[in-house]
């Protein structure tokens, strides 16, 4: 018999607690479903759309953020060497591109085995992980795509580092 057949009961759907942070916080959102809620979010570059989806078989909160950039065809190996450099650098979470629809997103997963419960304070860590990410690494995207840059042209310009104001 497997570890993962002894279940516990679950108090509280983890999405529920996504709910009433974004209601509390005014956050736009939409409950997709029981196990499933989308947040919008505006950010510096773009606007945001994260998705929470509870995964009950595997204990886990799944997030996925993406934002408005399709990849052309011609410019996906380069956005793929991309994600690579940029994935180095995480520490939680990763980007990837969804295929068939050539969308970049960022994903990050919270394991929550065994009963244990997701505290408001986890899933804004989460949330802003999320955010901070993408504003971080949006503009590396864009060259990419728009400008035609490779992806360590691309990662160089975004690291630059500006001090003081102008």
């Amino acid at each position: 018999m497997s570890l993962i057949e002894f279940g516990t009961e679950r108090p509280l759907n983890p999405v529920d607690t996504i709910e009433n942070l974004a209601t509390g916080n005014d956050w736009s959102f939409e409950r997709l479903g029981d196990d499933e809620i989308s947040i919008s979010v505006t950010g510096s570059w773009c606007d945001y759309h994260v998705t929470f989806s509870w995964m009950e078989e595997l204990e886990a909160l799944h997030m996925a953020s993406a934002f408005d950039l399709k990849v052309p065809a011609p410019r996906k190996d380069e956005i793929v060497r991309l994600l690579a450099l940029i994935n180095e650098q995480q520490w939680m979470g990763h980007f990837d591109i969804w295929g068939r629809e050539g969308v970049v997103i960022f994903r990050q997963s919270l394991l929550l085995a065994g009963g244990a419960e997701a505290n408001p304070s986890q899933i804004e860590v989460l949330f802003s992980n999320s955010l901070d990410s993408c504003e971080r690494y949006y503009q590396a995207f864009q060259f990419v795509v728009w400008a035609g840059k490779t992806a360590q042209e691309a990662m160089e310009t975004v690291m630059f580092e500006t001090a003081g104001d102008a």
